[in-house]
């Protein structure tokens, strides 16, 4: 059976391009995104009682990703970016349906003239994502202690993070721009985003948080900030 199914929400998050998002929800707690309810879901009605809860499930697309398909067999950056596994023993973002699912924090409910929004943090998705459908986080059920993870049974180790000298002045800057920057960034590099297959120590990265171009390079295995621009 088809089904046609429209977004009840559009994501407005920090993360500007696909590269550096955490690969999981809740690594970068800092990340604080707007969830801009649609058409007929844009009433507060449909928020009525979602404040009792702390956390919600997010179900939502790889939007950018739908074009290109998918591949019954995949490389998790967990294993290297080199060991194959099936589509579904993954969460990669090339899916049959490209649909994906996060859990993330819920901060507050919001109305700003006829808009609903609902604001959260520790998400995963890049700005502009649609949203299919907000579900609240039950503990009881949802949290399962005994449960097994594979070869993604922990989280991955933080790598540090520090400011050249020839950036301190901009990393300043940033931070009077956007308060939460400085932890953001940090946070986002603690997660090593550099793709599995291509870590090279001297070669410089480059991403987009909000509308800072914040770029840094590995030196003996930390992460150092070379610049941070504003993007015009």
């Amino acid at each position: 059976m088809m089904q046609s199914i429209t977004p009840v929400a559009i994501c407005q998050s920090p993360y500007k391009q696909k590269f550096a998002i955490p690969r999981q929800p809740n690594l970068v707690p800092a990340a604080i995104g707007r969830l801009l309810l649609q058409g007929e879901c844009n009433r507060a009605e449909c928020l009525r009682g979602l404040e009792q809860f702390s956390h919600l499930w997010l179900i939502w697309s790889f939007h950018q990703n739908l074009e290109q398909g998918w591949k019954p067999m995949v490389r998790p950056p967990r294993l290297g970016g080199n060991q194959r596994i099936g589509v579904f023993a993954s969460r990669a973002t090339f899916r049959p349906n490209g649909l994906a699912m996060s859990v993330v924090k819920l901060h507050r409910l919001v109305c700003e003239g006829k808009q609903q929004i609902i604001e959260v943090s520790g998400l995963d998705l890049l700005d502009g994502t649609p949203i299919f459908d907000i579900k609240p986080y039950i503990p009881y059920s949802d949290a399962l202690p005994d449960a097994i993870g594979g070869y993604a049974d922990s989280a991955p180790a933080p790598m540090p993070m520090r400011v050249l000298a020839q950036a301190e002045s901009q990393w300043q800057a940033a931070q009077q721009r956007h308060p939460e920057f400085a932890e953001l960034a940090q946070q986002v590099l603690a997660q090593d985003p550099r793709p599995a297959y291509q870590q090279q120590d001297d070669r410089e990265y480059g991403v987009q948080l909000h509308d800072l171009d914040l770029r840094w390079q590995v030196i003996d295995g930390e992460n150092c900030v070379t610049a941070v621009e504003i993007i015009t």
